[in-house]
């Protein structure tokens, strides 16, 4: 799982200076039904023959900027950051209130 932040400082072309950039995910707009390809495909099924890049966006000018992050099975936005031995700690803080309730 990549953990990506919801704010980012990068270069913004519009105001030539780096700013914060909120982060959001990219989502694919919706095909349209008479692109060539979809007429195409639609033609040949008919009668009896038988695929987490992110959008950059800087709040004040909104100037849209795409900006990958490579390749990862999956991604998420602002999630916790991973602590070393973070889950002993917790195992041990419940055994402790088990013990004193």
């Amino acid at each position: 799982m990549v953990n990506v932040p919801k704010t980012r400082r990068t270069f913004c072309k519009k105001c030539r200076k780096h700013q914060p950039h909120k982060m959001t995910q990219y989502k694919k707009g919706k095909d349209s039904l008479y692109a060539q390809g979809n007429r195409r495909y639609d033609r040949k099924q008919s009668g009896y023959d038988g695929q987490t890049k992110l959008e950059c966006v800087e709040p004040n000018c909104r100037s849209k900027r795409m900006l990958a992050i490579k390749r990862c099975k999956h991604s998420e936005l602002g999630g916790d950051k991973k602590r070393k031995g973070q889950v002993i700690q917790f195992q041990a803080s419940f055994i402790m209130k088990t013990i004193k309730s």
